[in-house]
């Protein structure tokens, strides 16, 4: 169950930023951070665990969807503006 809830925490806190650089950059840094910590909390090499987190955090990272978010702040500015009518 640790494992699941360390994973969980890590892969939705990977994308953070508005590029697809940052979000790499960020994922990669959140993901180390989280592997390490993981690690020393299940009594493994904290250098292994941050090495896969960052890893994994950066391949999230890469692999979010930075249109989603437009999307989504695109879809609220035009309610907003049909309102105004």
């Amino acid at each position: 169950m640790r494992y699941v809830a360390l994973a969980g925490l890590a892969l939705g806190l990977a994308a953070c930023g508005d590029t697809r650089t940052e979000r790499t950059l960020s994922g990669a840094g959140i993901g180390a951070l989280s592997g390490a910590a993981g690690a020393e909390i299940i009594g493994g090499s904290s250098l292994g665990g941050a090495l896969l987190g960052g890893i994994a955090g950066g391949a999230v990272g890469y692999g979010v969807d930075g249109d989603r978010r437009d999307r989504r702040r695109d879809r609220k500015r035009r309610y907003r503006d049909d309102d105004d009518d």
